[in-house]
């Protein structure tokens, strides 16, 4: 076989790879879970429960395709959703509570990416700051315990059952493929996008070509804070609360999808539908695991071995 038809085949693979695992996991646990797993219903359910992770997994695709990593991701979603909670409670209407939920996570993405660049911390470490800072604000502001708030208009958006019931799936749901779209695009064909693969194919030589890396790395880390704050006001709309200890471990989750879709933790690779199938397949994963009542230290032990594979098969494609 020639070099070039093994790097088809290898990226033809790579592109499948993702929904390959889908159907592995959605087979499984549709072999030996009750009937109700292969349901419609139950496939909204699991597609609704998608948008936390798959929202945090757009943004952290763009962060891990230029070489980069966000451990704050939880963090930044209970920060968000805490906000949120907080000027609703205060009487602010719905949009207004939501841009402050978003802003709150964007800022502290900016705030990661301005460690990074002018202090010249690495990313693990500057975002493993952020990921106790976030958290320690998050419980000062609630004063250590959740804040009810009115979901009023949010509440849509994380809804079961769609309203109008023709729209099938939530209007979250609707939000994320949308948003899923429009970041695609903007990844793939924009300035921006293309930016972003050469830091993190070869940072020194974006540099040298002109590529501006310093405020490229900082507005990637904004837009990966900006959707884990839409993130924390899809938590706030499920539960009905800003909850300071919302989203402990969704890193975790977040970074397997963005790893399963395809993405290389070296950089330089990874894509957003990737990403969101991943996604799809931890929510299965868990969804699975609590219809088969199969304790949730078999899911976390399932999480790290499928991080670990994923990694592997990249390291063994770039070989």
């Amino acid at each position: 076989m020639s070099s070039e038809k093994k790097v088809d085949l290898g990226r033809l693979l790579r592109a499948l790879g993702p929904f390959i695992g889908l159907v592995l996991v959605y087979g499984l646990f549709a072999a030996i879970g009750p009937p109700q797993f292969t349901s419609f219903e139950n496939f909204r359910l699991v597609s609704s429960q998608t948008m936390i992770v798959g929202l945090g997994a757009i943004g952290m695709t763009f962060i891990v395709v230029s070489g980069g990593i966000d451990l704050s991701v939880g963090s930044v979603i209970a920060l968000a959703s805490v906000v949120t909670a907080l000027l609703a409670k205060a009487g602010y209407s719905a949009p207004v509570s939501l841009m402050g939920g978003v802003l709150a996570g964007g800022t502290c993405g900016a705030l990661n990416g301005l460690l990074i660049t002018s202090l010249r911390i690495v990313p693990f470490i500057a975002t493993l700051g952020m990921f106790g800072i976030a958290r320690g604000f998050a419980k000062y502001l609630a004063g250590v315990q959740k804040v009810d708030a009115p979901t009023d208009g949010i509440s849509a958006l994380t809804a079961k059952v769609p309203d109008p019931a023709w729209i099938l799936f939530p209007r979250g749901v609707w939000m994320l493929f949308l948003l899923g779209v429009v970041m695609a695009v903007v990844l793939r064909r924009t300035t921006f996008g293309t930016h972003t693969f050469a830091i993190g194919s070869n940072e020194a030589t974006a540099r040298l070509c002109g590529v501006p890396v310093a405020r490229t790395k900082v507005l990637l880390y904004m837009v990966g804070g900006l959707f884990a704050g839409l993130a924390g006001v899809i938590q706030f709309g499920r539960i009905s609360a800003g909850d300071p200890t919302a989203a402990l471990g969704m890193e975790l989750n977040v970074i397997a999808a963005v790893v399963i879709g395809g993405g290389s933790l070296s950089g330089g690779e990874g894509r957003i539908f990737g990403s969101l199938v991943g996604a799809l397949m931890m929510t299965f994963l868990d969804n699975g695991c609590t219809m088969t009542d199969v304790p949730n230290y078999v899911q976390e032990i399932a999480i790290g071995a499928i991080i670990v594979a994923a990694v592997s098969l990249d390291r063994f494609w770039h070989r």
